[in-house]
């Protein structure tokens, strides 16, 4: 049996063991960077739907499992994310496979695939969990680049080549899959990680952090910290700075805190891209007509269903016809700044609002913007009121999604067809009839049941 190795592993495949290598060569398509057998278990995995799991199933699990008990779920969870991704890495145009850049991505990508398949066919003992933990760390940190790459990638495609329309649709139904499959991916081996590969001096010591969960979060804190940052970033580059005015609506009382559980670097990555694009709009449109600052206005509201953060500007609104393209990777109205930047930017890389999108939308949240144009813009960020209804949204690979790059049809291809998602790229789906969501499962001990499709 040969060692877990970086670029030569051994992996139990569907009909057994097999060895499965990972070929360091520049090819352009991540089936050049693997060997048959290892194209093959892709192939099988990728014929599994991912398993999404609610928020409360994630907390009860990060309460009272056992390191071995995640050891296993993951083994078997992680690689169908990542198959089912990989292949669709596949159908991106030829083109975009070509750039420099996401060559470098589908060879981290195949890497890693490799390196985690080499523990489906382990029992989980000591050593196997000190490998698996550490195998975990090489990874994260071979992807920290992972969007930054992705965008270098868009970016060449975009220098090099005329990009039609069909190009840059099929490129924008794949980043937000892509997007959503490694936030999913991330958030399960970091809980994995910190909960069982940190050392216990080491270890947060407050009882309401789960891993990367907060179960406390308390919605305020973040929105201070968040806007906190952002002015300092403002005042950097405009000498100035709006205030804030915060509004708290709760029904449980006036002095009761409006929090939730959920990952805070989540909710602090949103609020504060949204400030800093208030901010811009703000000192920008008062600039050019010598007035004061008006301050940018936040609700925090409670309800039975949904926790909503409203954040008011009157930087001057957005024209409606410019709004369709906000969500749209690599379009800003800010100049693009370098992707290596000597300080962080305040706007300009295209990245901020569809990926802020993302981040809400991964427990079924969302993220809308309503503006008027001449006065200035609301953008609402939903997150759901209930830990048993936060669950997750992933992407399948199917027969829908292989033909989304190609033309559009309408058929739920996310684990909800509930989902904006869905009605994002299929209008006609909201129109059609769909069962409704699956209900959540609330047992102590998380257990994998995968669903195998027939295409």
């Amino acid at each position: 049996m040969l060692g877990r190795g970086v670029t030569t592993c051994t992996a139990a495949a569907t009909a057994g063991n097999v060895n499965m290598r990972f070929t360091p060569a520049v090819k352009q398509n991540i089936t050049k960077l693997l060997d048959i057998k290892a194209m093959q278990h892709m192939d099988a995995l990728s014929r599994y739907n991912p398993s999404p799991l609610t928020m409360q199933q994630l907390v009860e699990f990060g309460k009272t499992a056992t390191e071995p008990d995640s050891f296993h779920f993951l083994k078997k969870e992680v690689p169908v994310r990542l198959a089912n991704i990989m292949k669709e890495i596949n159908l991106l145009p030829s083109s975009l496979l070509a750039m420099p850049s996401v060559i470098d991505l589908q060879q981290w990508y195949a890497q890693s695939f490799i390196e985690l398949c080499a523990f489906e066919g382990l029992r989980g003992d000591r050593d196997d969990l000190k490998d698996y933990v550490n195998t975990l760390g090489v990874i994260a940190k071979r992807h920290v680049n992972a969007v930054q790459t992705m965008a270098q990638g868009v970016i060449e495609l975009s220098e090099s080549h005329d990009v039609d329309s069909t190009t840059e649709n099929s490129i924008q139904y794949f980043l937000d899959r892509f997007y959503m499959s490694r936030i999913s991916t991330k958030v399960l081996t970091s809980q994995h990680q910190i909960l069982f590969g940190t050392p216990e001096d080491e270890k947060d010591p407050r009882p309401n952090r789960i891993g990367v969960i907060d179960t406390e979060c308390n919605v305020k804190t973040i929105v201070d910290e968040a806007y906190k940052n952002a002015s300092f970033l403002c005042e950097e580059y405009y000498n100035m700075a709006p205030d804030i005015d915060i509004t708290i609506h709760n029904p449980e009382g006036k002095k009761v805190p409006v929090s939730l559980s959920y990952p805070p670097q989540h909710l602090y990555h949103i609020l504060f891209e949204l400030f800093k694009n208030s901010m811009r709009a703000i000192v920008e449109t008062r600039k050019r007509s010598s007035l004061d600052l008006p301050d940018i206005d936040v609700l925090i509201s409670k309800g039975e269903y949904d926790i909503s953060v409203r954040i008011s500007d009157q930087g001057g609104g957005i024209p409606r016809h410019i709004q369709e393209n906000l969500f749209r990777y690599l379009y800003s109205t800010a100049p693009r700044p370098s992707m290596q930047p000597t300080k962080a930017p305040l706007a300009g890389y295209g990245y901020g609002l569809p990926l802020s999108r993302l981040y809400a939308r991964y427990f079924h949240g969302d993220l809308i913007l309503n503006s008027c144009e001449g006065y200035g813009t609301d953008a609402i960020v939903y997150l759901k009121t209930k830990d048993s209804e936060a669950m997750e949204l992933l992407p399948v690979y199917n027969k829908t999604s292989t033909k989304q790059y190609r033309s559009s049809v309408p058929v739920a291809d996310w684990t909800d067809p509930h989902s904006t998602m869905n009605r994002q790229y299929h209008p006609m789906q909201q129109h059609q009839q769909h069962p409704p969501p699956p209900s959540a499962s609330t047992s102590k001990k998380l257990e994998i049941t995968l669903t195998k499709r027939d295409n």
